[in-house]
């Protein structure tokens, strides 16, 4: 029998309907807290906004202080505050010991001649350089230090040499010299393609940096020291007046030169092209470049470009800038109608001048006449300032080592590595003899390693918003914002189990956000069927919130004295505020898992909170100092150090400061993320384990090789004793 026409529509109905439940109940999840949410739509931004907030907070401070200043006393006082404070955050320097120059070679060239020179600013640390000498003229003559940017051939290249050259031709000597992982001196070698395993000038300079600041050191010293010591070369040459010294450089050149002008009185004059501006408006607009440009602690110490100026007043001082330069015009500006405050307190507002070509990062000819111009008035060497035709050096002929390169040509020359992993094995052997005392010796680390860190202890009575709950088999996912610490939020997922009461939890952190694990069947639902529940965050940098620029964020945080891992571990606190406000979570049994990277904000998040009842590392580094003891190091890490950490503690002093909550290990990894040996792990926590036998409590701290034994391994962790 045939349907009829209403029997028909009730079944298209129902058809309809079936089609319609199906959907609903099956809605895909869409897990993202921050999704159709105005207000938190940067997600990506949120970091580096935090740190700029604070950043301009320091120097808002700085600002007010130096608005007061109005006498010649006043600026006085601030210089000798400046000198301080820079010797604090870019020093010690070593001793000056012997030179040990020599020249390598000699070009002999129309008017001029060029040397070839190598010294050692540090024993063992060569730095290769070219003397240009004008022929002509009986006595000394005035002369200039060059500095140059961040082109791989260094003063090699073509710009470089058009400024140096005519500077040669007007009369002046120059003496240029390689910085750091530049032109001969490349610092991690790659003798097959001769150029650097990182990659090139910032590459290097930054994969350098970050072991420089583990030891509470910068790569910044290296280079202001290579400078001053350049200078002491120069006074050795009896073609040099002492008493007419000049430097210049173009962008990281100009960072160069307003480093070395600023800690050496010797130089006379100082122009900077392409770099000055300010770091309030260097924040606004591209944020820190690479690691020689960040002093430790610099910001938070209330300096910025203009301290580097002022500081030498009333010597005399140009910059030079392009009005569309990255480098912003606004802040050149604004830094030079500063300084001009501090010449004017001396009665010599003439010292120093501000020079602009519409032009980008790079030299123009007016740019170039303005320098001319400037070292000619002021080393007193009169003449054209106009620029001339030059001839350009071919490469080879200012190769200075036989093949070209420091490491291929010098047997047992040191590196920014090497000495770095001098002093890091220095500072091991301090905390080895503080460990002796482990009372005392927690005590300092809890006292110190909070601000080291930057870790703030979080508030706890911010409210979260919840953002929706998903239901799955078993269980919910449940979608909140906590507050952060500023302005930014932390995207939370919870798992709940259904029909559950005063479980156990458990905080589970990745380095790629909350929802690396969060699949059905995945390694958090496995959590959650044992009868957990499971807070998985977005903690600031990571998933949601994840910000571009490790290096940018980094250096920023440390400028601020901070650390973006410091800055997690209140993240991981805000979490444990949520989970003890919770009716359904027993508050004594809140457990946290950290995997790779997320290893060390862990740990410092344990330290500083007792209520995290027990930690589970999986695949973590297992210490800070493998990281600066080793030339190659998995620069995935480079976002979870503390800057200066290795001056107080190491990860495994956090693992003994734990104790004697339980701690298990699994799978811990070296500094290029690869499984330790047994007896590498062995000597790594034989300090930690020492703790936990030291309180009758050896068995609360396990280690395995085994991370598919993670859930029953979590469940032990949380079985109170």
């Amino acid at each position: 029998m045939k349907p009829t026409g209403s029997c028909l529509h009730i079944i298209l109905f129902l058809v309809i309907l079936s089609f319609s439940t199906r959907n609903l109940f099956s809605q895909q999840e869409n897990l993202d807290v921050l999704n159709r949410w105005i207000e938190w739509s940067d997600g990506g931004n949120m970091l580096i906004r935090h740190l700029n907030r604070q950043a301009f907070a320091h120097l808002d401070a700085r600002d007010t202080e130096v608005a007061r200043l109005t006498t010649r006393a006043d600026w006085q006082r601030r210089q000798q505050h400046v000198r301080n404070t820079l010797m604090d955050i870019a020093g010690p320097f070593p001793a000056k010991t012997p030179l040990n120059s020599r020249v390598t070679g000699t070009v002999m060239k129309e008017g001029y001649r060029i040397e070839k020179v190598i010294f050692e600013s540090i024993p063992g640390f060569p730095v290769t350089g070219c003397l240009y000498i004008p022929d002509g003229g009986r006595g000394r003559r005035p002369a200039i230090l060059y500095l140059s940017g961040h082109y791989q051939n260094s003063f090699r290249s073509e710009p470089y040499q058009v400024m140096i050259l005519n500077l040669v031709k007007k009369g002046f000597i120059v003496f240029a010299i390689d910085p750091v992982s530049q032109g001969e001196r490349i610092q991690i070698f790659n003798p097959e393609t001769e150029e650097s395993f990182i990659g090139p000038t910032t590459r290097e300079h930054s994969y350098l940096g970050h072991q420089c600041f583990i030891t509470g050191s910068s790569l910044a010293k290296y280079f202001i020291w290579d400078g001053i010591r350049a200078i002491d070369y120069m006074l050795t040459r009896r073609e040099v007046d002492p008493a007419r010294l000049g430097i210049t450089g173009h962008s990281g050149g100009g960072t160069q030169t307003s480093y070395i002008f600023a800690f050496d009185d010797r130089i006379k004059a100082a122009a900077s092209v392409n770099y000055i501006t300010g770091f309030r408006r260097l924040l606004e607009s591209i944020g820190p470049q690479d690691a020689e440009q960040n002093f430790y602690r610099g910001i938070i110490s209330g300096i910025t470009h203009a301290d580097l100026l002022a500081v030498r007043a009333p010597a005399p001082s140009l910059i030079a800038a392009g009005t569309y330069d990255f480098f912003s015009i606004q802040g050149a500006r604004e830094t030079y109608d500063e300084v001009k405050r501090t010449y004017a307190a001396y009665g010599k507002e003439g010292n120093l001048a501000l020079v602009e070509d519409d032009w980008g990062h790079g030299y123009t000819r007016k740019l170039r006449e303005s320098v001319y111009a400037f070292f000619q008035e002021n080393l007193n060497m009169p003449g054209d300032p106009s620029d001339l035709e030059v001839t350009i050096s071919r490469q080879e002929e200012l190769k200075i080592t036989p093949t070209g390169h420091v490491a291929s040509s010098l047997e047992n020359a040191e590196t920014v590595f090497s000495l770095n992993r001098e002093k890091s094995g220095e500072l091991i052997k301090k905390i080895n003899i503080s460990r002796a005392n482990q009372e005392q010796h927690f005590s300092k680390i809890l006292s110190e390693a909070r601000d080291l860190s930057g870790y703030i202890t979080p508030i706890s009575n911010t409210r979260p918003v919840f953002r929706g709950r998903y239901q799955r088999d078993g269980y919910a996912v449940e979608m909140y914002a906590l507050q952060g610490e500023g302005e930014y939020v932390v995207p939370l997922l919870v798992f709940v189990p259904h029909e559950i009461n005063n479980a156990p939890a458990v905080i589970y952190l990745h380095p790629e956000g909350k929802t690396a694990d969060a699949a059905r069947g995945g390694k958090i639902e496995q959590l959650v069927k044992e009868g957990y529940i499971v807070a998985a965050p977005d903690v600031i940098g990571t998933g949601e919130v994840y910000c571009n620029g490790v290096d940018r964020n980094n250096f920023l945080a440390i400028m601020i004295g901070r650390s973006v891992t410091g800055i997690q571990a209140g993240d991981v606190g805000r979490v444990i505020n949520f989970l003890r406000g919770r009716p359904d979570v027993d508050p004594g049994r809140i457990g946290a898992v950290a995997f790779n990277q997320m290893g060390p904000v862990l740990l410092h998040a344990a330290a500083f909170n007792n209520s995290i009842s027990s930690v589970t590392l999986a695949g973590s580094l297992v210490s800070y100092q493998g990281i600066a003891n080793n030339k190659f190091y998995d620069s995935g890490f480079m976002n979870y150090y503390v800057a200066g950490a290795l001056t107080l503690y190491d990860l495994p002093d956090l693992i003994g400061l734990i104790a004697p909550r339980k701690v298990a290990l699994v799978g811990l990894n070296d500094h290029m993320n690869q499984p330790l040996s047994s007896e590498r792990l062995n000597a790594e926590l034989a300090f930690p384990r020492s703790v936990y036998a030291g309180k009758n409590v050896p068995e609360n701290i396990v280690i395995s090789d085994n991370p598919d034994n993670l859930a029953s391994i979590i469940s032990w962790s949380l079985i109170m004793k």
